[in-house]
């Protein structure tokens, strides 16, 4: 018998990993790993082909992730908004024929995120190849030339990946200045004022009545 005041073990042995007269199979084996690990690689190689020379992923924007949390942290998103496409001099029905995916109910929140993938059209513009949709031999208006569309190759993997930001510390000189500012000071007296600010106000409008 067991020692101490434990729960008294009354496991149940029940199931049937081999199939029998008494029934069919009662746990999931996932015996195919290897083998639908090979259709997805193989299936991939197939769409891969069928849409040269075009890439088989396509540009995404620089999204922040949900939440106060993970809200430092920097993911490739759904698609670029409307305001961001029209940014960037082109239009959205445009965009989607050159591999760029739009999303028309994401919305832009900051200047800063709209600068940022503004950018990132911009150098994907400037690295994009246009084909001729009839004759390579002769190319239209915004389309590549003839050399550009020769020494062109297919993409694989992401376009424009997100750079990793740099992992090395910056050391830094402590001067003066840095040695006599009192952070915790500043912080209460701006809690302080910050507090104050409406009563100032009021006190001021009174006095102005």
């Amino acid at each position: 018998m067991v020692k101490h005041n434990n729960v008294i073990p009354n496991i149940h042995c029940h199931k049937k990993y081999l199939e029998s007269s008494r029934g069919p199979l009662k746990v999931r084996l996932n015996l195919n790993q290897a083998s639908k690990k090979k259709t997805r690689r193989l299936a991939r190689a197939a769409k891969a082909a069928k849409v040269a020379p075009r890439p088989l992923q396509k540009l995404r924007p620089a999204v922040r992730c949900q939440t106060q949390r993970y809200s430092a942290k920097l993911r490739l998103g759904r698609g670029f908004t409307i305001a961001e496409i029209k940014a960037a001099g082109m239009t959205p029905k445009y965009a989607a024929t050159v591999g760029i995916v739009v999303d028309h109910r994401r919305s832009n929140r900051s200047e800063e995120s709209l600068a940022a993938n503004v950018a990132r059209l911009t150098e994907y513009k400037a690295k994009l190849v246009v084909f001729p949709r009839k004759r390579l031999n002769k190319p239209k208006a915004g389309d590549a030339s003839i050399e550009d569309i020769k020494a062109a190759t297919q993409l694989s993997g992401t376009v424009l990946p997100l750079a990793k930001p740099a992992a090395e510390i910056v050391m830094e000189e402590v001067t003066d200045e840095m040695k006599e500012f009192k952070a915790f000071t500043t912080m209460r007296v701006a809690r302080q004022e910050t507090r104050v600010d409406g009563y100032r106000k009021a006190v001021e409008n009174r006095k102005k009545d």
